[in-house]
């Protein structure tokens, strides 16, 4: 953490007040240098420009070196993202090659199917109850707030698929700043407080995410605002810390604004995974194996000569 990190939010209150962006940001800066310190007279104008120079260098380059390193890692990402899609396709090409064989068996091999198909019937009937037990269970998941996350006691959290946002109000009666507050955020923990008491939000988060990704700020100084990176980011989280109530991911709603930010392709995989995701966990089937089965339909019904009572598709 750097050790000026501590007047982040001075700096979030001046931006937050001017229009202008940066350069009235930086218009502002160099007037009151101007006014109330010898920054220009002092020393000379021309020692002046060249310390402006030198501390711009500085922090230009660390600038330019962490947008490189973030660039990298969109690269990689997208890299991953070409790999699954080609591993997709391979795959659905297979099981399309595969549930395309038509295998011919003797009357005995039919009539073990058939028994088998029999049992396995008897079998559902008899599992039924679960699916209510299940439908129960779901019941008495929390329904997600408007940020596909949850609104607690003492916190509030909203998720993407990538990230995890966590806003903890703190109720004293002063604004708080970041030399009085207390942030540890590892792997698979948070502990966030005040200085020299009890943290007011600790515990095991209810997945891993990227430390060297994640930060904090300040809000108007009534909030400690958590912003996390997940290490999975195809996959909705079902609450923030462990010991928090579920919410039902299957009634997570995705910003259309954050898919309209991908690329037709990248945009088609991410919503069919999500479909997927939620096909599941009803226990229905996916994409991939409805489209299997209505190849076999259009097969069938496109030659209807053949004879498939006593056939088996694998």
């Amino acid at each position: 953490m750097s050790q000026y990190e501590r007047f982040d939010s001075v700096f979030l209150s001046l931006a937050q007040q001017l229009n202008g962006g940066v350069p009235q940001m930086l218009d502002v800066l160099f007037e009151f240098l101007s006014r109330k310190t010898d920054f220009y007279s002092g020393a000379g104008v021309e020692q002046a420009r060249a310390l402006l120079l030198e501390k711009f260098d500085k922090h230009g380059g660390k600038a330019m070196k962490e947008a490189e390193e973030a660039k990298k890692r969109k690269e990689e990402q997208e890299k991953k993202l070409a790999e699954r899609r080609a591993a997709q396709k391979a795959k659905e090409e297979e099981e399309f090659k595969n549930a395309s064989k038509v295998v011919e068996i003797s009357d005995e091999e039919a009539a073990e199917f058939e028994r088998k198909q029999k049992a396995s019937e008897e079998k559902e009937k008899e599992e039924a109850p679960e699916s209510t037990s299940d439908t129960k269970e779901e019941e008495s998941l929390m329904k997600p707030n408007s940020g596909n996350g949850a609104d607690l006691a003492r916190y509030q959290w909203t998720q993407t698929l990538q990230e995890v946002e966590c806003r903890i109000p703190i109720n004293v009666g002063f604004a708080i700043k970041s030399r009085d507050v207390v942030v540890k955020i590892e792997k698979t923990s948070v502990s966030v407080g005040l200085k020299n008491q009890a943290p007011v939000v600790e515990g095991k988060l209810a997945n891993a995410v990227k430390v060297e990704n994640c930060n904090w700020v300040i809000e108007n100084g009534k909030a400690i605002v958590l912003s996390l990176e997940k290490v999975n980011d195809m996959e909705w989280w079902n609450r923030f810390l462990d010991t928090d109530p579920s919410i039902n991911t299957k009634e997570v709603q995705p910003e259309n604004s954050k898919l309209s930010d991908l690329d037709g392709e990248t945009r088609a995989m991410v919503e069919k995974m999500m479909y997927d995701q939620r096909q599941k966990e009803m226990g229905l089937p996916t994409s991939d194996e409805k489209k299997k089965h209505d190849m076999l339909q259009q097969f069938m019904k496109q030659h209807p000569e053949m004879d498939f009572s006593n056939a088996k598709i694998g």
